[in-house]
């Protein structure tokens, strides 16, 4: 019994975090930050990785969910095209030593609404398919998904092509250096 009680403790400790790991996401993506090679690499392969599971993912889901990889992809796309504006809205400041960068409040603002609705969704969806489920109807167990597979399309794809431009950048910066020596 006291397991029991230790995991859903635990649980709901998770859930309250979750409004805070929020607001921190909002704040460190809004900071003036050094921007550094083994950071952005980091970030760019494990988008990668991330993107490649989530597509796969997707395309095993379509053959349940009707329109879940047309909403993927354009969602991608659109977060590919979001990532593109953010880039150009960056705030970019080469110095002797190092590149720092400043992203674009209002863009990150959106992405983290963004974030906030689909976990608030997600959360409400599963309430709502268990209780279907307990009363026998499943239909609603597939309403909305392809939305909600978009949404977080559009962050991954936002934040892949985000930090493959400070890479860019990162690379563009040190031959410049490299040319003034």
């Amino acid at each position: 019994m006291p397991l029991l009680i230790i995991v859903v403790l635990l649980v709901l400790l998770v859930i309250v975090m979750i409004p805070v790991g929020i607001v921190q996401r909002y704040r460190m993506g809004t900071k003036r930050q050094k921007a550094r090679g083994w950071v952005a690499a980091i970030n760019v392969f494990g988008l990668m990785f991330s993107t490649a599971v989530f597509l796969f993912v997707a395309s095993l889901t379509s053959i349940w969910v009707p329109d879940v990889m047309q909403y993927t992809a354009a969602g991608l796309a659109g977060g590919s095209l979001l990532g593109v504006l953010g880039l150009a809205l960056t705030k970019w400041e080469p110095g002797l030593d190092a590149l720092h960068f400043t992203p674009n409040r209002l863009l990150v603002l959106g992405l983290t609404i963004v974030v906030s609705a689909r976990i608030l969704y997600g959360l409400w969806r599963s309430w709502e398919s268990w209780r279907a489920g307990l009363s026998g109807g499943s239909w609603f167990v597939a309403a909305g998904l392809a939305g909600a597979m978009a949404a977080g399309a559009v962050v991954l794809g936002y934040y892949l092509v985000y930090w493959f431009g400070v890479r860019r950048q990162l690379g563009r910066h040190a031959r410049r250096r490299l040319r003034r020596i």
